[in-house]
């Protein structure tokens, strides 16, 4: 089977967020058993050796410079004429802004050479160049891995953005968008569950399958001892909102009421680009922000427990993944731990929940003291991410959408 990806996201390092590391893992198992054909764009800075080393992993990969248009522009007049274009076109500006005129010129004559088996659109922000008369020629199937419409549902239900008005009037255009673009593929995949509802609740006439993120085991591989002490680690970019807001949480919030039980307690918030709100928590007594580390590893090897204390994000988050997979004890909110089965009813026990301040406390004291809850926890959490959560576990999925795609379009 020969497979055309578009991907306008360069997806290698696999290092700068999911969209990428989803991307370049699955296509880097499926390009073991398919003739995969990658058309993409270099990034901003891009790189010789990553562009060589891509290669290596996906033998044809065409790559077309990046296009450079300002999406950023400021005012009222603006934003009016931004959204005055989304109403008439339905596109929004954002996808817009990233179209390349020489991308959809080559991809219509690869169409019309009629030399690939099916099309595989990775990211909703590729949908644009996929034509709705392509489905009479080829089976084409997207792998969405955000709802736009969905995020924005998210954030307007939990005030977690600025948008505030702007927000508002985008979400039934979004909604409209989404699900005229849907209609163009055979096959939709999300990345999550509470998306493949959302795209469901749009009442779609085409199949809306699930496929997870996964892991590479090999890059987390599980921590050799069980870590006593008071050490605290929250893992994750902190320029997102998100985390910024988690990490504000925890530590203004949560972290001084565990010194007080623990007094040598430690908090470590850990990943690259903090921003203002997050760096002037080094302040605080017991907290040091490391910005970017050489290896995240090493935190989540030595702490004593990994807290994800999301309280505006949805999806299943890599960091769980990697916490999990690490043996890492960990105390998640239901934001953090979405998607993965960690308690109740007939399932082992992988993670401790919490969602407000004294449940956080209460979680995090007790796997300080209990070293055989911690070690129980750690064996599970790996034993989970083992058995249903590695990326060739993923792209076995993947790959079952592609062929059922292809035999009904065939049959």
């Amino acid at each position: 089977m020969k497979i055309l990806v578009i991907s306008s996201l360069f997806p290698y390092p696999p290092i700068q967020g999911k969209a990428q590391v989803r991307t370049f893992s699955l296509l880097k198992h499926l390009n073991t058993k398919y003739d995969i054909t990658l058309v993409t764009q270099e990034p901003k800075q891009v790189l010789e050796e990553d562009i060589d080393a891509l290669q290596q992993h996906i033998s044809d990969c065409i790559v077309f410079p990046a296009v450079n248009r300002d999406e950023n522009g400021k005012g009222f007049l603006e934003t009016a004429k931004q959204l005055g274009v989304f109403v008439q076109q339905g596109t929004p500006p954002r996808v817009l802004s990233r179209y390349s005129v020489a991308i959809q010129e080559w991809l219509d004559q690869a169409i019309e050479s009629e030399q690939f088996n099916i099309l595989l659109c990775e990211g909703s922000a590729n949908e644009i160049y996929v034509r709705p008369e392509w489905q009479e020629k080829i089976p084409t199937v997207i792998d969405i891995h955000r709802s736009v419409y969905g995020m924005y549902k998210h954030q307007i239900e939990t005030s977690s953005n600025d948008g505030g008005l702007k927000n508002q009037l985008s979400l039934p255009l979004l909604r409209r968008y989404e699900r005229q673009y849907c209609h163009k593929f055979a096959s939709v995949i999300a990345a999550n569950q509470t998306e493949q509802q959302t795209l469901k609740n749009l009442k779609l006439e085409v199949p809306v399958i699930l496929v997870p993120n996964g892991l590479n085991l090999q890059v987390f591989p599980k921590r050799p001892n069980n870590q006593d002490g008071h050490r605290i680690t929250f893992v994750g970019a902190m320029d997102k909102p998100a985390n910024v807001d988690a990490a504000r949480f925890f530590s203004l919030e949560v972290f001084p009421k565990i010194l007080q039980r623990y007094p040598d307690a430690t908090l470590d918030i850990v990943g690259s680009r903090p921003v203002e709100e997050v760096l002037e928590l080094n302040e605080l007594s017991g907290v040091q922000v490391t910005g970017q580390v050489p290896c995240v590893l090493d935190y989540l090897h030595n702490t004593t427990v990994s807290v994800i204390p999301i309280r505006k994000s949805i999806g299943t988050k890599m960091r769980t993944l990697e916490a999990l997979a690490t043996g890492t004890p960990l105390v998640a909110s239901d934001y953090g731990l979405e998607g993965l089965p960690v308690d109740g009813p007939g399932v082992p026990l992988v993670a401790m929940r919490a969602n407000d301040v004294d449940e956080y406390v209460y979680a995090v004291g007790r796997l300080f003291q209990d070293a055989k809850l911690r070690e129980k926890l750690s064996h599970n959490g790996r034993t989970l991410v083992e058995n249903k959560y590695t990326w060739e576990q993923m792209t076995q999925r993947y790959e079952q959408v592609l062929l059922d795609t292809y035999s009904k379009f065939t049959s």
